[in-house]
């Protein structure tokens, strides 16, 4: 029976594989140092977006109560200027992640300004 021979040739092959992956992988003392690094890059981004997000609320919230407490428009005030705020939030995160460009930037085809033709 030829398959008596596969087992130890699929060990052999399994073997060879651990041996270069081995070689392959980075030197770490601890194995966890470089994972814990990334996570601690990831949590510190999304407290990053978290808080342009609330800022952008909060602002919003802030400047709608102002309005009615001075003007005596409550609730409308606070109401419009919670929208706003949260589409100033959004805006906000989506700029910080680089999901859309800045406010100004234009993505320029040849240099040239499309007005002049």
């Amino acid at each position: 029976m030829a398959n008596k021979d596969q087992p130890d040739e699929l060990e052999r092959r399994r073997a060879d594989l651990e041996k270069a992956l081995a070689e392959k992988r980075p030197e770490s003392r601890d194995g966890d140092e470089g994972k814990t690094k990334g996570d601690m890059a990831g949590v510190g981004q999304a407290l990053r977006l978290s808080s342009e997000f609330i800022a952008g609320v909060g602002v919003g919230a802030a400047l709608g109560w102002g309005i009615d407490h001075f003007a005596g428009t409550s609730p409308w005030g606070l109401i419009i200027f919670l929208f706003l705020g949260f589409g100033a939030g959004v805006l906000n995160v989506l700029r910080s992640s680089g999901q859309i460009a800045e406010f100004g930037v234009r993505s320029s085809q040849s240099g040239q300004n499309p007005e002049k033709k």
